[in-house]
């Protein structure tokens, strides 16, 4: 993350923080509310509004996160250098209510036509496109939005300020506070009145956001402000400013996100060669620019970002392939009630507010005893767990009384499961990437942890194709089939991923040695 000293001193403060930070934790709390109550609905509106197959469905849907992963890096460099971050998030806050109330446009829903004894879908066109720029300007706004907000939060403190943790810790509960309510709201929306009103929901999420930034604009002072005022303001046209450029590039680019949104194997090639030239140049960076001690760092960065590649193409079926496992072969009565499947979208977010703060103790507890594991470790812990969440789904199933309805208990604990390996992975690489890089490649191998978290997306929708069943307007044929369909591949992806930790724990010796000790004290000792 880029990050800034305060160039003015923030006296107008709330419980102890600048009033900057609420403005912060509530623009991106209905960020979060709008990208993850939409999110929720996603494969079920390609499924049962457009009658898109499983596998079409599913690739759709992993081309669209991974290119929601790509954007930030664009987004981070235009402010960095022209706009500020200030007006980044608006921009991308206008592009994000653009595209979420363009999802809410529902349109006419396709049809199953039979022809010559073969069944073929007939979609409207222009709704269907109207859909597609839709998600083109969410991937861009994301790309302007997020990783700008989170840098105006770290530059409201300066880097010895004790309160600058705590602002983060409260900045993630908004993240995780605005994925858990989207989430809810939107799937109980889509339930009882329809896609429209469930991507509506997003979109007035959105725009309470954009209202509490531009509102709360006064309390930044100088920060967020461009580095060079003056430099929007050159003509590159005549009477054409670099900042119109600017917005007219952005544009553009969302007309370039519309095409790929529509060739989805481009956008697979795009991420493959991006990441490949991207690790040449960093291999030859460090091979002929660093010390010997820096060089195997920044090579224990790239090699531990293949295991986020692996992490992300299993934890992203939440939202694909479980989405649609949870709908139609999950028993989601409660207390006689029927919850929606795309509610527990939630799920993850709710354990993340509960567990982040107390893996937050334990691995303080553990450092001060010279216990906690290394980064490595870590790593592979969450593969384990990963898998043992898939796996402990597949026992659910096979013990099931009924052969298309698994007990909900067991999806709640694959959840639990998956989100403590996010927490062993997600934050743990954010850290590593900015302590084992060279100073002045550091934004370069935050771009690699970006593109490996694409390519890992991107991978996901391969992964949740597999997973297809045969549906008939939109709804599963034969539901004991689609379980045995979900339970081949979870229990496949379960194993290899419990082995591809257990392999990651014997590399850890040789991997923190290489590391020479940088990050942990525990790791010191061990030495």
């Amino acid at each position: 993350m880029a990050d800034s000293n305060v160039t003015q001193p923030l006296t107008s403060e709330f419980l102890g923080h600048p009033k900057g930070l609420v403005i912060c934790f509530f623009t991106e709390m209905w960020e979060r509310f709008s990208y993850y109550g939409m999110r929720a609905l996603l494969i079920f509106y390609l499924t049962q509004h457009f009658l898109f197959s499983d596998e079409a469905a599913a690739g759709i849907y992993g081309a669209y996160i991974s290119l929601v992963y790509i954007t930030p890096v664009i987004g981070g460099i235009v402010a960095d250098r022209y706009l500020g971050q200030s007006k980044a998030v608006i921009l991308g806050a206008l592009l994000l209510v653009a595209g979420h109330m363009g999802m809410a446009i529902e349109g006419v829903e396709a049809v199953e036509i039979t022809s010559q004894g073969e069944i073929e879908i007939e979609r409207n066109s222009f709704y269907l496109q109207i859909f597609y720029l839709s998600l083109a300007l969410i991937i861009m706004g994301v790309g302007f939005l997020k990783a700008n907000i989170s840098t105006m939060v770290g530059s409201m403190y300066d880097r010895s300020d004790p309160r600058r943790d705590g602002a983060f810790t409260l900045f993630y509960m908004g993240i995780n506070l605005g994925s858990f309510f989207g989430a809810i709201i939107c799937a109980f929306l889509l339930q009882y009145y329809g896609f429209s009103y469930g991507f509506g929901a997003a979109g007035i999420g959105m725009l309470f956001g954009l209202v509490v930034f531009l509102r709360g604009q006064h309390e930044f002072g100088e920060i967020g402000k461009p580095k060079n005022p003056e430099l929007l303001k050159q003509t590159v046209f005549p009477f054409v400013s670099k900042e119109i450029v600017i917005y007219l590039l952005t544009l553009l680019g969302v007309l370039v996100f519309w095409q790929l949104m529509q060739n989805r194997a481009v956008v697979g090639g795009i991420l493959g060669s991006s990441l490949v030239l991207m690790t040449l140049v960093v291999v030859s960076y460090a091979f002929s620019k660093c010390e010997p001690q820096d060089r195997n760092r920044m090579l224990v960065c790239l090699f531990l970002m293949c295991y986020q590649i692996i992490f992300w193409s299993l934890f992203e079926q939440t939202g694909s392939s479980l989405n649609l496992m949870t709908d139609r072969n999950i028993d989601r009565i409660v207390f006689g009630f029927e919850i929606p499947a795309a509610a527990f979208q939630s799920v993850n977010a709710f354990f993340i507010i509960v567990l982040a703060p107390l893996f937050n103790v334990m691995w303080l507890y553990l450092a001060n005893r010279g216990w906690e594991p290394s980064t490595p470790m870590k790593f592979a812990l969450s593969l384990i767990q990963l898998g043992l969440g898939f796996l402990l789904l597949v026992y659910g199933a096979s013990i099931a009384t009924d052969s298309t309805q698994v007990a909900l208990l067991w999806l709640v604990l694959l959840y639990l499961l998956h989100t403590t390996g996010e927490l062993c992975i997600s934050p743990v690489g954010l850290s590593m990437t900015t302590k084992l890089s060279v100073p002045g490649v550091v934004g370069m191998m935050m771009g690699c942890w970006f593109l490996a978290s694409a390519a890992g997306n991107y991978v996901s929708g391969s992964i949740a194709a597999m997973t297809g069943s045969d549906t008939v307007g939109g709804e599963v044929s034969d539901p004991t089939a689609a379980l045995a369909s979900y339970v081949e591949v979870y229990s496949t992806a379960g194993w290899y991923s419990v082995l591809a930790g257990i392999m990651a724990i014997f590399l850890v010796p040789l991997l923190r040695h290489f590391m020479h000790c940088l990050l942990y004290t525990s790791d010191a000792a061990d030495e």
